[in-house]
């Protein structure tokens, strides 16, 4: 009965309007719209890979195969499986034929069943569906570089090709993971005519498989590896296509996912704000009802019911705008994607977006609902100077319970939960230290002297005055300003990486694949193009780690965090003394004529990551032959150098024999780099010259990214904050508004009111400003150099700028959100509290 009659009351007062629950919708629909949207567009994308994974992928299994072609007893085997296609990728230089211009590209050459899923297809205009001989279809960004049209022809490597199309689609671009130039696509008879593919030459054999519809791939990828445990494989199968892309998508929808779920606590906050200041309005109705005989429990469960529909009614909305996220970001920035997202509609996200919402809304709502539940009839008559009752051990349980399910939610449906843990416990570290200050500076504000000036004292007894709102406002403007300097700290680290990736003597050129045998006429070149350039080089070749200390890598059941290098193929070199940049911080470096058992270096922090010390083994594989070494000594690297920097350097005379190839960089005035590059593309055909600043600029790119979508998702927190700035203001309307009458009533003009909400609002800002500064610089460091991996780098002056700006935007909040009470009418205002 109670119920009934609660619900008939809750819709006949929500007939007189939502005004008083409007902050509630706006705070809920910003947290659960946030979430949703990363939810569904990180689902989308990954989802876009999965359904995509063949193509991309360019088969059911790829197996890869670093500088050597594949053996004849493992084509067979690879025959056996199912249908083969094969691909080399390697980079180059494409020039045009005057010489004129070279680039960098990404070479690719392709046999007839290219592609064994998806389609190559060229734009309009192209002489022919696909490249045969010496003919190439080039990417549009690369035609424009040259400044070269379809018919056009270009050198890559010792061979001239005609241009006979422009890639439109080319299927398996992003499985190939991050490159540096545009695509040159040629078959086999191209490759072989550029005259690229050599002994020792940076390149990898992709051998992609098209299964029986009943094979799985898992299975066939462990016969191979079973069959052929020393050949050095690379395998993927179709479920994981790009999984460089699939782990920074998931990564960074995790952070973006905290992000949202830290506006939508934020938001929460607003919640309790707007519910406080709703039922403050609404005392007048209570002491009526009480009086008529409602009980406690049908005026809890009135106002309950009406706080729930408007709740979901702003959580819906949120979730619907969220669903579309997919749609919006492919409409606006979907060349800028990394795979074309899967537009549906995806149920998870959006139920663990609305689960949050209403777990939020509950564990706000509850203690003013309950306060308003437990204050006597007579009270509420008496004013607002009362101290409601402390709420029952029950319903303190009851928010517990809501606040744990939020937790335990957002740690189960985290791609790594420990990290999940920390965020959620430093956001609630956050709250507490801020709610702390918040009933700090009212205790401390109370004991001051009391100053000579009027407009002073009357500031400082705003902090302490019955019924201030001092700790919501501090909350409110810690947040706010927090999540300012957070961000200003991660925008401007983001913008410091590229200025610190260039050191002051970074080198101009890098340049790949330069014959051993010309070694010395590349030298000589080099010399005379750049008489004061600075030129570096240095052996290469490529192997992968297949054991560390007595144990395959293959049959670890998990990579340790940190030990990338055991991934894949690496880069290597010999060398006779220290590298420059090198420091060794255990053991010791070999003789400079050492001759005995092969001996390596290793970088001190992958060492420590894979659990390897000095005097541990580890085996190599180099073009199918495995090489058993010792570390003698680890070192630390300075990354920063732009140097080449190897993880793993061999003494000399283990690696020598092996076919490889030198790599070089070279220093020198930005005028003479164009005539450098030229000479050496004409020169040397063969050889690769990437430009520094080219890396850098693609670099730039991927971080821009990042950045927009930082700023997405943090803007939605930071107008959370905002809104619970604009609640705490509204909960504390009506007492601001009865002082302001009662000081009218004694004389004080509105100007020397707003004078001394303007110096409480000051002296808050001040003091929340210098606590946001270390919170947020604190927050800042971690995701930028535990989450990005970035180094540390902030620029102060944007950051304190910032700061600024926040603290001058959030007291302006304050002092429009008090003209209300000032514009109150006395005689009004009177009748009305």
């Amino acid at each position: 009965m109670n119920a009934l009659l609660a619900l008939r009351l809750a819709l006949r007062d929500l007939r007189g309007g939502l005004a008083g629950l409007r902050l509630l919708a706006i705070c809920l629909f910003l947290g659960v719209m946030a979430l949703a949207g990363v939810g569904s567009l990180s689902s989308a994308i990954v989802s876009g890979l999965d359904g995509q994974g063949q193509a991309i992928l360019g088969g059911d299994l790829q197996v890869e195969i670093v500088q050597r072609p594949a053996t004849p007893a493992e084509l067979a085997a690879f025959r056996a499986e199912g249908a083969l296609s094969h691909v080399t990728r390697m980079r180059a230089m494409a020039a045009r034929l005057d010489g004129a211009e070279s680039v960098l590209v990404e070479l690719k050459g392709v046999d007839q069943a290219y592609p064994l899923y998806g389609v190559l297809r060229l734009q309009p205009g192209a002489l022919a569906a696909r490249p045969s001989g010496r003919e190439v279809a080039i990417g549009p960004e690369l035609a424009e570089r040259l400044a070269v049209r379809v018919g056009d022809s270009i050198r890559i490597g010792e061979a001239t090709m005609r241009v006979i199309g422009l890639i439109a689609e080319e299927p398996d671009r992003v499985g190939q993971g991050f490159t540096f130039g545009s695509t040159a696509l040629v078959d086999r008879a191209g490759l072989d005519a550029t005259g690229l593919v050599q002994p020792g030459s940076l390149y990898t054999s992709a051998y992609r498989l098209k299964l029986p519809a009943a094979t799985n791939p898992e299975a066939a990828a462990k016969r191979l590896q079973a069959r052929f445990p020393e050949a050095g494989f690379d395998i993927d199968d179709r479920s994981n296509s790009a999984p460089g892309v699939r782990r920074f998508i998931e990564r960074l929808g995790q952070f973006l996912t905290l992000v949202g779920l830290t506006a939508l606590v934020v938001a929460g906050i607003g919640v309790g704000n707007g519910v406080t200041s709703w039922l403050d309005s609404k005392r007048g109705t209570i002491a009526t009802l009480k009086l008529l005989g409602a009980t406690s429990r049908t005026i809890f469960l009135c106002y309950f019911i009406q706080i729930g529909i408007v709740a979901l009614g702003g959580i819906v909305v949120g979730l619907a705008v969220g669903a579309l996220a997919p749609w919006l970001v492919a409409l606006v920035a979907g060349d800028a994607l990394p795979v074309p997202p899967r537009l549906a509609l995806y149920p998870i996200p959006l139920a663990v977006s609305a689960a949050y919402g209403l777990l939020i809304a509950v564990t706000f709502a509850l203690l003013p609902l309950a306060r308003a539940r437990t204050v006597p009839a007579a009270s509420l008559f008496r004013g607002s100077l009362e101290k409601p009752r402390r709420p029952g051990l029950l319903l303190l349980l009851a928010i517990a319970a809501a606040a744990g399910l939020i937790a335990a939610l957002a740690i189960a449906t985290a791609r790594e939960p420990g990290f999940a843990a920390m965020f959620i416990a430093a956001a609630l570290g956050l709250l507490v230290l801020l709610t702390a200050l918040g009933g700090a500076i009212r205790w401390i504000a109370a004991r001051l002297p009391r100053p000579g000036s009027p407009l002073l004292r009357l500031a400082l007894a705003n902090l302490h005055r019955p019924a201030a709102q001092t700790g919501k406002l501090v909350v409110a403007l810690g947040l706010g300003l927090t999540l300012f300097t957070t961000l200003a700290v991660i925008e401007t680290n983001l913008s410091g990486e590229i200025r610190t990736t260039v050191p002051a003597k970074a080198p101009s050129f890098f340049m790949l694949d330069i014959p051993v045998a010309e070694v010395g006429r590349f030298q000589a070149l080099a010399a005379r193009a750049a008489p004061n350039g600075e030129l570096v080089t240095i052996p290469s070749l490529r192997g992968s780690v297949v054991a560390v200390k007595d144990q395959r890598v293959s049959e670890m059941a998990t990579i340790p965090e940190g030990a990338w290098f055991l991934r894949g193929d690496r880069g290597l070199t010999y060398a006779r003394t220290l590298p420059e940049g090198s420091r060794i911080v255990a053991g010791k470096w070999w003789p400079a004529d050492y001759a005995g058992p092969p001996l390596v270096s290793l970088d001190v922090n992958a060492a420590r990551a894979a659990g390897l010390t000095v005097g541990d083994t580890i085996a190599v594989s180099i073009l199918g032959r495995e090489i058993e070494a010792r570390i003698a000594s680890l070192r630390e690297i300075n990354w920063d150098t732009m140097g080449f920097n190897f993880v793993i350097v061999f003494a000399p005379g283990a690696l020598e024999h092996a076919p490889h190839s030198y790599m070089a960089t070279i220093a020198m005035p930005e005028a003479q780099e164009r005539a450098f590059s030229r000479a050496i593309s004409n020169a040397f055909p063969t050889v690769s010259v990437i430009r520094v600043k080219d890396v850098v600029s693609t670099v730039a790119g991927i971080l821009d990214q990042l950045s927009v979508a930082i700023r997405a998702a943090a803007s939605v927190a930071v107008l959370a904050g905002i809104a619970v700035l604009v609640g705490a203001l509204a909960a504390s309307r009506r007492a601001r508004t009865y002082d302001s009458v009662m000081l009218k009533l004694l004389g004080a003009t509105r100007a020397r009111i707003l004078a001394a909400q303007a110096l409480e609002f000051a002296a808050l800002a001040l003091i929340v400003s210098v606590i946001a500064f270390a919170l947020g610089t604190g927050a800042g460091w971690y995701v930028v150099t535990k989450i990005f991996d970035f180094d540390w780098a902030p620029d102060w002056t944007v950051v304190v700028a910032t700061l600024a700006s926040g603290a001058l935007v959030t007291l302006l909040l304050g002092l429009l959100g008090s003209l209300p009470a000032l514009a109150a009418r006395p005689a009004r205002a009177l009748r009305a509290l």
